[in-house]
């Protein structure tokens, strides 16, 4: 009997069908990722370690690593870049308006003026 007759007959025994049997490997960082997304989708750990080949432990190492290198949300780091934005220019805003209020209290005519990227107070 051939290496591969050899090792279809024991992923039958196993479980596993003849075609991933042939896509057996290694696998590219797609297909774990994959792999990975089902697993913590709520599939069933062994079921899909025996429909990849893969033992459970590896599909553990994948899932660690995979955690761990923040592939769970890769949207984090711009949200959260995004949020600190957003508060500074809250901030700016909140100080605009202060100074724009203190200056028409004074009773001074005062003009808002759109410089480019800023805005600018300008008194008359």
């Amino acid at each position: 009997m051939s290496k591969e007759k050899k090792a279809a007959v024991v992923a039958k025994r196993a479980g596993a069908s003849e075609a991933t049997t042939a896509r057996r490997g290694r696998f590219s960082a797609p297909r774990k990722v994959q792999a990975v997304l089902r697993l913590l989708g709520g599939e069933d750990l062994e079921l899909l370690s025996r429909e990849l080949g893969v033992i459970a432990g590896t599909l553990f190492l994948w899932r660690e690593q995979f955690l761990t290198a923040g592939q769970a949300d890769p949207r984090e780091e711009q949200i959260g870049r995004l949020k600190k934005k957003g508060g500074e220019l809250t901030m700016d805003n909140k100080l605009l308006r202060e100074k724009s209020d203190r200056l028409l209290l004074v009773g001074s005519a005062v003009r808002i003026s759109n410089r480019g990227d800023h805005l600018c107070i300008v008194l008359s």
